[in-house]
């Protein structure tokens, strides 16, 4: 009987250590990617260049040598900086030196190039889906389900491993004589009962907790549109600026979806794509650009060679992408003019996209975070006028413009900014 009872307490204690262990491997990794998420995703992808360089193969450029390096960069870009012509070619290339991190430690900044590391290792192993231009397959998930099914069968063993016990000390008790009473069925044991709600309330309330955060959130929502439009061809390959089409953005709080008419300022004389570049929807299906011109010509009641009447224009149906609450103030030309920043930012790379689709979440904590991180445009730049110890040391050298001052050091993150 001892030797059963000290059989399943090893099998127990393995069985928990194994669990345990698996558990600190995954938290590492998700602490990686939490980090990255939080400090670097605004301004760095992975596998593609936004406001900084894709990330994939860093510690294999320039001077990182080592991960000391990387340390001493990521602490001080601007120090490290004027000691090495790589970083000051980014400097170049991408216009503004990265933030500082000093309040990250050395194992965190592992942890985050760990992360960057696996991510790079999966996009490499992943095959292509679909044709060339095809949408990019979803990115790895977390382990919520894979952990809730090992828990799961870690209960029923323990469950069963408790039944055993219970059985093997009734067959010994029996052995020695001992009067013992009949095992409480497993249905009716209170204490099992007990422990089963337990559970099924923190897992139900894990869910809603889930749910409710992510309430509202569309990221990578890609709706099918009345007419395939393909930002890659016009902002891409055509180099047509952002603006022409969503010029309110400039001046005011809306980008607006342009009217037809903008669209047929070009689409009179172009009546059929004669590009070299493919165009594909979001299942990898080739797109016929011609047949959707004509989807156009259908809606502004045009046809090739005559005049045109936009007074038989009728409006196209787009379907809205991005979309805020209606509790949160945004303002387009307070970000675009003001704070000059790039549409790709907060829309990713779109002169690349195909099919559209919503590149961030969108959340509050997406947006604090880029407030930030993010350094205030102030050479230069009227608007911020009011700032004027600011711009006075810029002219006296008094502040290093390449250090800058974050959107979070003038108020970027007080509550009422966004929320009146």
């Amino acid at each position: 009987m001892t030797h059963n009872r000290r059989f399943i307490k090893n099998v127990v204690s393995g069985l928990i250590a194994s669990f345990v262990l698996l558990i600190s491997n995954k938290v590492s990794a998700q602490d990686g990617k939490a980090l990255f998420s939080a400090n670097c995703a605004s301004c760095h992808s992975v596998t593609k260049k936004l406001t900084g360089p894709a990330l994939a193969g860093v510690e294999t450029r320039g001077p990182w040598g080592d991960r000391k390096k990387i340390h001493d960069w990521v602490h001080n870009p601007a120090g490290f900086m004027k000691t090495d012509a790589y970083t000051e070619g980014l400097h170049k290339e991408y216009g503004i030196v990265m933030t500082a991190f000093p309040t990250l430690n050395e194992k965190e900044i592992d942890a985050i190039l760990d992360y960057v590391k696996a991510e790079e290792a999966a996009a490499t192993a992943a095959p292509a889906a679909g044709a060339p231009g095809a949408a990019q397959a979803e990115e790895t998930g977390d382990s919520s389900l894979l952990f809730g099914i090992i828990t799961l069968i870690l209960a029923i063993v323990a469950f069963t491993l408790l039944q055993v016990n219970a059985n093997l000390r009734k067959m010994a008790d029996d052995k020695e004589g001992v009067p013992a009473h009949e095992p409480v069925p497993f249905w009716r044991n209170k204490a099992y009962i007990a422990f089963i709600t337990i559970i099924l309330f923190l897992i139900g309330g894990y869910f809603t907790t889930k749910g409710a955060i992510g309430l509202g959130r569309t990221k990578d929502y890609q709706p099918e549109q009345p007419i395939f439009f393909a930002h890659k061809i016009h902002a891409g390959v055509n180099q047509i600026n952002c603006l022409y089409c969503h010029g309110p953005a400039h001046d005011g709080k809306q980008a607006t979806i342009p009217s037809i008419n903008i669209c047929m300022n070009c689409h009179q004389a172009i009546n059929e794509y004669t590009g070299k570049e493919k165009i594909y929807n979001g299942e990898g299906e080739e797109v016929n650009g011609t047949a959707e011109i004509q989807k156009l010509y259908k809606y502004a009641g045009f046809e090739p060679g005559k005049p045109w009447d936009p007074s038989k224009a009728k409006p196209i149906e787009w379907v809205r992408i991005h979309n805020l609450p209606d509790h949160v103030y945004f303002n387009h030309s307070q970000h675009v003019t003001a704070g000059q920043v790039q549409c790709q930012t907060c829309h990713g790379e779109i002169n690349k996209m195909d099919e559209v689709h919503q590149f961030a979440d969108l959340s509050m904590g997406w947006c604090i975070n880029c407030h930030r991180t993010t350094e205030v445009k102030f050479k230069d730049n009227g608007f911020y006028s009011l700032y004027e110890k600011y711009h006075d040391q810029l002219k006296n050298g008094k502040l290093d413009s390449t250090k800058g001052i974050t959107v979070e050091k003038i108020g970027g993150t007080e509550c009422q900014k966004c929320h009146y």
